[in-house]
């Protein structure tokens, strides 16, 4: 609790802040004589000056309100004032517990402390420096909206209340850690969210809000169902149209203070090649889009295994012409085709992530440039066949075709593998890599639901988004947006009622 004596505070403050330089401990008196005390608390690192200027003017107001007939101002006086919710700025509270008032001074409020108040008044005056609200550098796009989330959570829940403009849509705030005390939002759509899987989020939530968690992705990995999975079970955006999109099928979001991104759950496999821009151009150009994500996922996959299985195993299955040309390029070689690709695809990694490593103006330029000088000297070196450097520049760009960065990720992990099953056994090795591959993707769970829903178990009313995208009418008529339609309905007769 916090004390009615002023001084008792001061001590207790400066004991809690010791060695913290950048913490200011203002005095400051009031009344007719200025006989009596008070104390302002704040971070100058935390707290903005012209927000604390309005303070000061809002406390003066508070003073001439209570000078009635040229009466002194008294403690009992700030006290009525106070306790009785007298508080004249929007972001003002009134607190009684002194470790909620240590909590508020860490978050950016100016602590207002008075002499014989068990009491202290907070206002908000946070003032760090944010990015602008602009376009997602990830996730940029061509028709649709250019808004991006940014590292402020308050800015976040305004993008996405101004678009889902629905009594329904909730937020929760849950405190995580003991040490940077970070705010975690959740939220869902009520009515579309299956009660049985936010259920089930809520407990893996609460058995890992003990944790520090700074970015999303600090709880992915604390309440995903298979840890050690290459496969991600929980998908990325920065963008507010993704999000609301999700919570409208029924997904669940989380948000940090501090980090642009929305993690969305739970996510199925069928949903990381889907984009906001299929749901914004026409069914036709969306189809065909998509289509070649998945044909560019497949390729990623699988090409440098499917040229090592033919090349080594089973070259009486290529064309004959094409079988020579691959001979007369590979003559003078001193290393087998697993040998071959294992190196080329080792560097062509290491130049893809020094690049994103690298400052942006030079990332670029290193990256390309490295894999053309690169790619020519082994070639005149006789170290790599130029169709090799052909197949992993073709698997390259085909990684960078799938929309969700961790997804690629798991083709780059996957690769390899397969390498070594064609290289081993050829085709009935790379065989024995995708069974078990989808073996491991059938008794994957995301939150409790079947990763490859839609397609296994089958559901034919869903399988309208996955490889052809249906016309938007069928996509509007699904059974989780018309029950959650009905919610709102229920709400909105409510709500009419007399």
């Amino acid at each position: 609790m916090i004390s009615p004596e002023l001084d008792d505070n001061l001590k207790r403050l400066e004991a809690v802040f010791a060695d913290c330089d950048d913490l200011t401990l203002l005095p400051w008196s009031y009344g007719t004589d200025l006989n009596q005390r008070a104390l302002a608390v704040y971070f100058t690192s935390m707290v903005k000056e012209k927000n604390f200027s309005y303070t000061k003017e809002i406390l003066e107001g508070v003073v001439l309100q209570e000078a009635v007939d040229g009466a002194s101002i008294e403690p009992e006086h700030i006290i009525r004032f106070f306790e009785g919710q007298g508080v004249s700025e929007q972001k003002g509270k009134v607190l009684h517990d002194f470790d909620q008032t240590i909590s508020q001074i860490l978050e950016g409020c100016l602590v207002l402390f008075f002499d014989q108040w068990q009491g202290a008044v907070a206002y908000k005056t946070f003032g760090l420096q944010h990015r602008q609200v602009t376009e997602p550098i990830n996730e940029p796009s061509v028709i649709g909206p250019r808004e991006g989330t940014i590292e402020n959570l308050e800015t976040n829940m305004g993008l996405l209340r101004s678009r889902l403009r629905n009594p329904l849509f909730k937020l929760k705030l849950v405190p995580t850690g003991k040490n940077c005390g970070n705010e975690l939002f959740y939220g869902y759509l009520d009515g579309a969210v299956n009660p049985e899987t936010l259920a089930e989020f809520e407990r893996r939530l609460a058995r890992a809000a003990e944790y520090d968690i700074l970015e999303p992705s600090y709880l992915e990995e604390l309440i995903e169902d298979s840890t050690y999975s290459p496969f991600p079970q929980y998908r990325y955006s920065e963008r507010p149209d993704v999000a609301i999109a999700a919570l409208l099928d029924g997904k669940i979001i989380v948000m940090t203070q501090g980090s642009p991104s929305i993690m969305i759950g739970p996510s199925l496999f069928v949903e990381f090649f889907s984009t906001p821009e299929d749901f914004y151009q026409r069914t036709v150009h969306a189809t065909l889009i998509r289509l070649l994500r998945i044909g560019a996922f497949i390729f990623a996959l699988t090409l440098p295994s499917i040229y090592i299985a033919f090349s080594t195993f089973h070259p009486e299955l290529l064309p004959t012409v094409l079988l020579l040309a691959i001979l007369d390029t590979r003559e003078g070689i001193p290393f087998p085709a697993f040998i071959e690709a294992f190196v080329m695809e080792f560097f062509f990694e290491l130049l893809r992530e020094a690049g994103i490593r690298l400052p942006k103006p030079v990332g670029s330029a290193v990256s390309i440039v490295g894999a053309l000088v690169i790619g020519q000297a082994a070639i005149q070196a006789r170290i790599a066949s130029p169709i090799m450097v052909i197949v992993v520049a073709a698997t390259g760009i085909a990684s960078f075709a799938i929309p969700q960065y961790n997804l690629a990720i798991t083709l780059r992990i996957l690769r390899f593998p397969l390498m070594i099953c064609a290289a081993t056994l050829g085709g009935f090795g790379l065989m024995i890599g995708f069974l078990l591959t989808l073996l491991h993707l059938t008794c994957l769970r995301s939150l409790g639901q079947p990763y490859l829903s839609a397609l296994a178990p089958m559901d034919i009313w869903q399988l309208r988004d996955v490889f052809i995208r249906f016309p938007l009418k069928f996509l509007f008529r699904s059974p989780r947006n018309r029950h959650a339609h009905q919610r709102v309905s229920k709400w909105k007769q409510r709500s009419d009622a007399p």
